[in-house]
């Protein structure tokens, strides 16, 4: 049986003894795995990661990398890649040597160096770069050398905090995929903290979604996506119409939930929900059909067309439904028009696409 490559054990983390940042963490990540760390500002997925790496010491608690302790080894003695946000680059140093500094430290130089050195820029398509300085480079190009540099030494570990957030979206899309090649080519390890929940979607295995200081779910993007384990993980991981009613059945993995006197909805139960208590429904703006042909959806609601918003590859309708005058409906763009504000349409889904979760 293979063992994972980083165990966290009960672990928790305070700076001022009285608040956690991370609550009891336990988590396994594989060889070879590809982990997001996700949630908002301060809910603990970076300091797991400094914790992880060796620059914040957890309060209590184990970290396991290979089956063994590294509480007391300190940062450099750990095999970890590293890339920051930031780049933390050498401004000094040609590219070249930004990227042969880990093997320096390791005692590697010369040609053994320059060797590794070539291949890894040849890895990140900057072959023609080492001889420039961090300052000629574009901040791709820049945050490129921040990998190459962290893959050099062939680490067990690459750690990637924020590596993205500083570029444009189309750069960053083309780093995301020259990333998840490294990843595929290497057979890395892979540990990536991001608050960007489409960047997590598009580049994980698995996901670990954070909130204060806890992980909320820990699931593999179409699960993350489709079954969420509850009302922040829906609300955090894309767009989703919120439904607020009160649990009036519950048939096995099915419930109705009475959202006012004449509206009765049946739904999914996700959450462990009871009857007579109050839910949260979760219903995703693409999943919404508008005028739906007759039989084809579960339940069909009067709405109103507030307003339309062209995107290119699909419109977004935001509409007055269901108690909400921010009911979302996304429809793709196949060229034909669309109702204007102000009409009064009907809108309908299947009870399977609808989502009963907690209260929030």
């Amino acid at each position: 049986m293979n063992h994972p490559m980083v165990q966290f054990r009960s672990v928790q983390k305070t700076y001022d003894g009285e608040s956690l940042v991370v609550k009891d963490l336990n988590l396994d990540i594989a060889r070879g795995e590809f982990l997001t760390l996700l949630g908002p500002s301060g809910s603990g997925k970076t300091t797991s990661l400094m914790m992880l790496a060796g620059f914040e010491t957890a309060t209590s608690g184990d970290i396991l990398l290979d089956g063994r302790p590294i509480t007391h080894i300190p940062p450099e003695k750990r095999d970890i890649g590293m890339v920051f946000q930031n780049y933390a680059l050498f401004p000094h140093m040609t590219v070249a040597e930004n990227v042969a500094f880990p093997l320096s430290v390791r005692g590697i130089r010369g040609a053994a160096s320059s060797e590794k050195v070539a291949r890894v820029l040849g890895m990140v398509g900057l072959n023609d770069y080492g001889s420039r300085r961090p300052a000629q480079l574009s901040g791709g190009q820049q945050q490129r050398v921040a990998v190459a540099r962290a893959l050099v030494f062939e680490p067990k570990l690459v750690l990637m905090d924020e590596p993205l957030s500083a570029l444009d979206k189309q750069l960053r899309e083309q780093l995301q995929y020259e990333i998840k090649r490294l990843h595929h080519e290497l057979g890395l390890t892979i540990v990536y903290v991001t608050h960007d929940q489409s960047e997590a979607l598009a580049m994980s295995d698995r996901i670990a979604v954070f909130y204060q200081g806890r992980v909320q779910q820990l699931a593999d993007p179409v699960t993350l996506y489709e079954r969420p384990a509850n009302s922040f993980v829906a609300q955090f991981i894309g767009e989703n119409n919120a439904i607020h009613g009160r649990v009036e059945s519950i048939d096995g993995h099915r419930c109705r939930v009475r959202v006012d006197e004449s509206l009765t909805v049946p739904a999914r139960l996700v959450a462990p929900l009871a009857v007579s208590q109050p839910a949260r429904l979760s219903i995703r703006p693409e999943r919404v059909v508008v005028t739906p042909p007759d039989g084809s959806v579960d339940v069909s609601v009067p709405a109103q067309v507030l307003d339309v918003t062209y995107l290119g590859r699909y419109v977004r309708m935001r509409l007055s439904a269901c108690g909400s005058e921010e009911f979302i409906v996304t429809l793709p763009n196949d060229g034909r028009e669309f109702s204007p504000s102000c009409t009064a349409v009907q809108i309908g889904w299947r009870a399977d696409d609808c989502l009963a979760l907690d209260v929030l």
